[in-house]
């Protein structure tokens, strides 16, 4: 086994220094460089430091463990599933988490739904793999709410949400639609207990579990009168209220461990969350973090205490309430600055940190620093064949919107050629409550490397700015969160960057939506529109969110976005497919569960009886994110094609 994981190592090295032969060409690298899935996708530290990489090794991907000093330890192959992250049981475990689509037959209102599996991974090779609830005939075979992980009396265990099966006189394991349960999993024998039945069907449960491995903290909400009550393990009522659709929740014990932080929304503002703690033996609840637009909750991973957060609004650099760390963490972020360097995870003592980083003459690397020896090593490369003079540059870029509304987005220039008159692809996100910022994205870094200037517009209603920035894009699907991504390809074109003559859109699932309304609600502007995953049809969007979920505040939600729904067939590129003035490529992955497959083939359908040029590609096994790399391959692939031909870049 370790001549066979020194071997792979070897092979990663190779890999790694292609980069340097790659310098040397005159060509870009192939588009598999940047369409496949990273060479290093992801990494985990355990307590004591050592690694776990999900990685790329002599083309499988595997799940590499080394110790602090990146010996091997062992590996195994995980082949073209979908992984959705990695972590460690204490120092001997690895958790590898992973999903698939099934098929939910005529019993269901949907016809697919993704579940969640967590594979558990020994450090060492002569023990088996094991999968959560693999073994339970009782119980089904897909982790429907994680916990986290805690040692109890030198044992690991997990805790995990799962749905009971219930036997039928024919001796068949079968679900009846029985609430949730909360089971303690043995991680190194996986026997299972039952820890708490949950409630009824027509109520949802959460949990917080401490230290200890014990319940602390229940969160109960009943659907039918949108009601949530917070209890201690003794019953007692800690907070309640009514909220909207189940918009309360629970984010962690606090940091000395003797109250609990939840969420909830206020004044059915659905986009303003307020945070309380309150302690866990009873009391009045004290706001936390006013002001702040909270991106994300850093706990420690062992008992649930929060130790940190992130916000939207400070470079998504994290700020931690020791003042040890606080200090370390802001000279690493200082220290990477000009890399774009982002912390990824750390031991429990702060004396290994990962950092990533990624943008300007960077196609991704992960760094393993010592904060005692005060070192940093290289562990690996995202696309070891992308080297730096392959990566084209990245910038912020500042615009003006017709009405007078400042933005911003996020530029790449292809590397080698000057930045003047340009080729462009417009390339919006999606969401669209989301933004982009700068770093190697490989998407816009693909069209990049074959001439393009790529554009990523931080258009009205993304999350790059204050509420009052998303809240200006309600109701403007179509309308000014389009043109705001036309007017700053004018704005380009003004600078003498782009030629507006030479333009093509293309996005993913809201991106999708508006590369489609580019060239349908918009006229004459674009060469070209790729829609991958992309919504076509707002109003059987939104009848589709009424039937799954039975979510009245949901539909809502979505309607108060797109905007009225007695128009949103004036918006719809399905309903437009006569004015599309440039031909389309649909792309979709068939077990899409966000955007329905049957979003491109409507559209498909619609611009076939319009008579118009089109192309539609199925991308078969793939979901909504592109999880896997020969499809996310075969989508970069196609959509190059696509874009070269109708807006050559030479």
């Amino acid at each position: 086994m370790n001549r066979l994981l020194t071997a792979a190592l070897g092979a990663m090295a190779v890999a790694v220094s292609t980069s340097a032969l790659a310098q040397a060409l005159p060509d870009a690298p192939p588009i598999s460089a940047y369409g496949e899935l990273p060479a290093l996708q992801d990494a985990a530290l355990s307590p004591s430091g050592r690694i776990a990489m999900l990685a790329t090794v002599n083309g499988d991907r595997v799940v590499l463990m080394l110790d602090p000093k990146l010996k091997p330890l062992n590996m195994i192959k995980v082949g073209d599933i979908k992984v959705r992250g990695i972590d460690w049981a204490g120092d001997d475990m690895v958790l590898v988490t992973r999903t698939d689509t099934q098929e939910l037959g005529d019993r269901y209102i949907a016809s697919q739904a993704e579940f969640a599996n967590i594979m558990i991974v020994p450090v060492d090779p002569g023990k088996p793999v094991r999968t959560v609830f693999a073994d339970e005939r009782e119980i089904m075979n897909a982790v429907q709410g994680n916990y986290g992980v805690r040692q109890i009396g030198g044992k690991w265990y997990g805790f995990y949400g799962g749905s009971p099966m219930e036997r039928n006189q024919a001796g068949t394991y079968y679900y009846n639609g029985a609430p949730l349960t909360l089971y303690r999993v043995d991680l190194e024998s996986g026997a299972t207990r039952r820890v708490d039945a949950g409630r009824t069907r027509s109520e949802g449960r959460r949990y917080l579990i401490d230290g200890r491995g014990d319940v602390s903290v229940t969160m109960d909400y009943e659907y039918a009168t949108d009601r949530w009550s917070l209890k201690n393990a003794s019953g007692t009522e800690l907070a309640s209220g009514t909220t909207p659709d189940g918009s309360a929740g629970l984010t962690a014990f606090t940091q000395d461990g003797t109250g609990v932080i939840y969420s909830t929304y206020i004044d059915d503002d659905v986009e303003t969350m307020k945070y309380y703690a309150v302690p866990l033996t009873g009391g009045t609840p004290q706001e936390m973090f006013a002001g702040e637009d909270i991106e994300a909750f850093y706990r420690n991973p062992w008992d649930g205490r929060i130790v940190g957060y992130r916000t939207e609004n400070n470079d998504r650099k994290p700020v931690f309430f020791d003042e040890a760390w606080e200090t370390e963490v802001r000279n690493i972020y200082q220290g990477f600055d000009a890399q774009n360097g982002s912390i990824a995870q750390w031991t429990p003592d702060l004396s290994k940190v990962l950092v990533t980083t990624g943008g300007n003459a960077d196609s991704g690397t992960w760094y393993l620093l010592d904060t005692v020896a005060k070192g940093a090593q290289v562990i690996g490369r995202e696309r070891p064949q992308i080297g730096p003079r392959f990566v084209g540059a990245v910038s912020t870029y500042e615009y003006t919107a017709a009405d007078g509304l400042e933005l911003e987005g996020i530029l790449t220039l292809p590397p080698g050629i000057e930045a003047k008159n340009l080729p462009v692809v417009m390339l919006p996100h999606g969401g669209p409550a989301s933004h982009d910022y700068e770093q190697f994205d490989w998407w816009a870094q693909a069209l990049a490397s074959r001439g393009y200037a790529v554009f990523q517009p931080n258009f009205r209603g993304s999350t790059n700015r204050d509420k009052a920035f998303v809240d200006a894009g309600n109701g403007e699907w179509g309308r000014k969160m389009q043109t705001d991504i036309t007017d700053g390809m004018m704005a380009l074109a003004a600078d003498g960057i782009v030629d507006p003559e030479r333009a093509c859109i293309v996005g993913a699932s809201y991106g999708g939506y508006a590369a489609l309304a580019g060239v349908t609600v918009e006229q004459g502007v674009y060469r070209c529109a790729v829609a991958v995953a992309g919504v076509s049809d707002l109003a059987s969007m939104v009848d589709q969110e009424r039937r799954e979920t039975g979510s009245k505040e949901l539909v809502e939600y979505w309607i108060e976005k797109m905007g009225p729904k007695d128009e949103l067939d004036s918006i719809s590129p399905r309903k437009l497919a006569a004015q599309a003035d440039a031909p389309i490529m649909l792309i979709h992955g068939r077990d899409d569960t966000v955007v329905p497959y049957r979003q491109s083939t409507i559209m498909a359908d619609a611009l076939r009886s319009a008579g118009k040029p089109y192309e539609l590609v199925e991308l078969d096994g793939e979901d909504h994110w592109l999880s896997l790399s020969a499809t996310r391959l075969k989508m970069l692939e196609e959509t190059v094609r696509f874009v070269e031909k109708h807006n050559p870049a030479d």
